[in-house]
């Protein structure tokens, strides 16, 4: 498995007789799409991988050549509206965050990701197709303990009036809060499992303001950039005013949907991690700058 460096540096606490085994998938699936910034088709098989592989994307390119990238947060590089792994060699791996979240959820430790462009398929907005294709795949646990993270302090970052804090827990919970100019308050509270995120987090869609995402798909088409060239009214929730054109897949969808970004962001810390996670009005920048806070404090959390 690769490795964050900030890792080595935590004592490890001994496990209790009944402890969780690492696992993977029983069977490789694949997927194609088109990716929501590059709008580019691009197909994704997920493979099984052997225990402390971790999750690593695999891109390929012409003549046989590969490249690998981890899904650690020491790979992480910003890119607008999206998580993207930036491989020491070069490539970058763009939108990978809503397979991350539905790996984390179903609790796949170990796979293999090769897809055959830089973005991973967008679908609906949403992570129900992958959902869908890990839970026909089945899960396989071997005989290798699984180490967790577990938050021993409190750990917060802010950004003007955003705020991420985490806190001890036994298991990933997350309470997130939204208010959208012309929306009521939006809010969503539960605790990780595969039938809660399944049911009430992987339905939610990518979600954007026609009167921003227009011209923006404009810009990027024109200069052809990565930049919502694949968005459309099948792959995204576009808001209109105060309301979601065809409406909200479930309710409070927006606030639901930046959980699903946040439990795939988290999963770049490497682990599982155990904790509380207060959100508010967060996105992808502040999903990182709180991995990294708590990763690079080794006091604050152990593993187990």
């Amino acid at each position: 498995m690769f490795a964050a460096p900030s890792i080595q540096a935590v004592r490890e606490v001994a496990l209790p007789a009944a402890r969780p085994r690492q696992a993977t998938l029983s069977a490789s699936f694949s997927l194609t799409g088109y990716g929501l910034h590059t709008g580019r088709r691009v197909t994704v098989t997920v493979a099984p991988a052997r225990d402390d592989h971790g999750i690593v994307f695999r891109r390929s390119f012409r003549r046989a050549r590969t490249v690998d990238v981890p899904a650690l947060w020491t790979f992480r590089e910003t890119q607008p509206l999206c998580t993207a792994l930036r491989s020491s060699e070069g490539p970058l791996v763009r939108t990978v965050e809503h397979l991350l979240a539905a790996l984390a959820a179903y609790r796949i430790d170990n796979a293999l990701v090769c897809l055959d462009a830089e973005e991973l398929p967008i679908f609906d907005g949403g992570a129900l197709p992958w959902c869908q294709a890990l839970r026909a795949s089945g899960r396989t646990e071997s005989d290798t303990p699984l180490r967790s993270i577990r938050v021993l302090r409190p750990v917060e970052v802010r950004q003007d009036h955003r705020t991420l804090r985490i806190e001890p827990a036994d298991a990933l919970h997350l309470s997130g809060r939204l208010e959208l100019s012309h929306f009521d308050a939006m809010q969503w509270s539960g605790t990780i499992t595969p039938e809660v995120f399944t049911q009430q987090l992987a339905p939610s869609r990518s979600f954007g303001r026609a009167k921003w995402a227009i011209p923006a798909k404009i810009y990027g088409t024109l200069l052809r950039k990565p930049l919502l060239r694949g968005a459309n009214l099948s792959s995204t929730a576009c808001i209109v005013g105060g309301r979601i054109i065809g409406g909200m897949t479930v309710p409070d969808e927006p606030v639901r949907h930046r959980m699903l970004d946040l439990v795939g962001d988290l999963a770049l810390a490497g682990r599982p991690i155990l904790g509380r996670i207060e959100a508010a009005h967060t996105g992808h920048e502040l999903n990182h700058a709180l991995v990294a806070a708590l990763m690079k404090d080794p006091a604050a959390w152990e593993l187990v």
